[in-house]
């Protein structure tokens, strides 16, 4: 939902953004462009980073580092070529850094990346790897669900979403055609990456950039933040105007992804309030630690509405939808809408404060304890 409390919130760039093929430098070595995204969220922000490399007899090679890539299809493709030929001074790309392995962050990695392995610029040698950096637990996922897909459609998502009461045959029938929905976005992932862990540290350009792990959006979610600069690149863990989608999948049916998320959000506080905070859907902005109170309120609030509902009566996620989200939803956006509910309930339940039960009718419903408990029985 968008956020009620955005004024709280600081943009040093005003209304600004880049165009198609157009960058804005935010600190030094450091450039923001945008592409576009076929959902009604329709851009993503990535990042230039400026960068080198060791080359021959101790000379370093100049080039930029990519940080998340768009999905792959020709529109983004042509804008991609576009700031190669006008944006990049020249200079290659050295390596692609993926922030979690969902399409419209590693959409074109493996496209990015043959496209500036070898002999691709002057100085680079024939053995030359532009390499994908990311998580291993996201790597690995965007691998299987490129073969296939994780979470976003086919007959295992129809019914996980028809247990928890999702009965619309048509949206049914359109969830169980999406089985390639991932791959249409992702046809392919590298063969090889490079680790990316929590508390690690890059050199990127002369400058050290701490990795900050983030759970609940995704499985291993890594932020960027460089102290010496005073930002961080957040992925999607902090964004200004929308909450970040926090889901249960099918394949981790059971899942707390928002307990994982929030104490994500509360190890977050430990970065400067004034951290300039890129995020990938949105604009700059300062107020990083009002933003994540205002995230922790939020999912508080979601909670208590959840937990009060479930005492009325029993039930189950579709049946809430319309409690957690205030407008009209596209198929697109209600499966990520179930998911959340379901998160919720989960996340209650899994807390100890709600009761799940599987109906003769296959669905579950949940209902509060009269004295909660600290774990669900199992």
């Amino acid at each position: 939902m968008a956020n009620p409390r955005e004024s709280e919130l600081h943009y040093p760039l005003g209304d600004a953004r880049p165009g198609p093929g157009e960058l804005i430098e935010l600190a030094p070595g450091v450039r923001w462009l945008r592409m576009g995204l076929p959902f009604a969220l329709d851009h993503i922000n990535l990042w230039l980073l400026r960068d080198e490399i060791d080359g021959s007899e101790g000379a370093k090679i100049q080039g930029w580092t990519i940080v998340d890539c768009g999905v792959a299809n020709e529109a983004t493709q042509a804008n991609w070529e576009a700031i190669f030929a006008d944006q990049l001074e020249g200079l290659p790309v050295l390596r692609v850094i993926v922030t979690h392995f969902h399409p419209d962050h590693i959409g074109l990695a493996q496209w990015l990346c043959q496209r500036w392995s070898g002999a691709v610029a002057p100085g680079l040698p024939a053995h030359h790897e532009c390499r994908l950096w990311i998580s291993a637990t996201d790597f690995h996922l965007a691998r299987l669900a490129s073969g296939s897909t994780v979470g976003m459609g086919g007959e295992t998502a129809a019914a996980f979403f028809a247990s928890h009461g999702l009965s619309d045959p048509e949206a049914l029938a359109r969830i169980r055609a999406r089985s390639s929905y991932y791959p249409s976005m992702v046809p392919q992932v590298p063969a090889s990456f490079r680790r990316l862990m929590g508390g690690k540290t890059l050199q990127i350009g002369g400058q050290s950039w701490q990795c900050l792990v983030g759970y609940g959006h995704a499985p291993e979610h890594i932020s960027l933040y460089c102290a010496a600069l005073g930002l961080m690149i957040s992925g999607d863990m902090v964004l200004p105007r929308i909450s970040t989608n926090v889901s249960v999948v099918d394949v981790e049916p059971e899942a707390d992804p928002l307990r994982l998320y929030l104490d994500s959000l509360q190890r977050l506080l430990s970065l400067p309030a004034d951290t300039l905070v890129l995020p990938a859907h949105g604009l700059p902005f300062r107020g990083l630690h009002a933003r994540i109170e205002q995230l922790q309120e939020h999912h508080v609030e979601r909670l208590a509405d959840v937990r009060q509902a479930c005492a009325d009566k029993p039930c189950h996620a579709a049946e809430l939808l319309e409690l957690l989200f205030k407008r009209k939803l596209d198929l697109h956006q209600t499966t990520f809408a179930m998911g959340e509910s379901v998160a919720h309930l989960n996340s209650l339940w899994l807390g100890g404060q709600l009761r799940r039960e599987r109906g003769a009718d296959g669905i579950y419903r949940f209902s509060t304890l009269a004295t909660p408990t600290a774990a669900p029985k199992t």
